[in-house]
C-alpha cells in the first residue's frame, strides 16, 4: 500500500481515507491498513473526541487545516486536507509513514 492509494482529489484540496484505532496507548500514525492510513488515537471514541484528536494530529503533522468529511461514527473516515494538492499530500504522507 502506498500513500497515493489513500488520497483522492477534493474540491477543497485533497481527501484522505483513514482507519482509526481509538483508545490506544499512544497517538501515532502507524502506516497503512488496506486502502486507508492507519492512526492510533489515545482519545476515546465518545462524543467525537477521537475524531477531533485525529484532525488535530493531521493538522499538526501536515501544517494545514484538516476537517472530517465523513465517517463520524465509524473507524473508517474521510478527512479533507484543505488547500493541499493530492501530490503534496502524497509526498507528506510518504515522509510521515517512512
Amino acid at each position: 500500500m502506498t500513500a497515493s492509494q489513500v488520497v483522492r482529489s477534493h474540491p477543497d484540496g485533497a481527501a484522505l481515507t483513514v482507519w482509526i484505532v481509538p483508545g490506544a496507548r499512544h497517538t501515532e500514525i502507524v502506516g497503512f491498513h488496506g486502502d486507508a492510513l492507519k492512526i492510533r488515537i489515545a482519545a476515546p471514541p465518545e462524543r467525537g473526541r477521537a475524531n477531533k484528536a485525529v484532525a488535530v494530529l493531521l493538522t499538526d503533522q501536515l501544517g494545514v487545516r484538516v476537517r472530517l468529511a465523513s465517517g463520524a461514527g465509524s473507524r473508517r473516515k474521510r478527512f479533507v486536507v484543505v488547500g493541499m494538492s493530492v501530490g503534496d499530500l502524497v509526498k507528506s504522507l510518504d515522509e510521515l509513514v517512512d
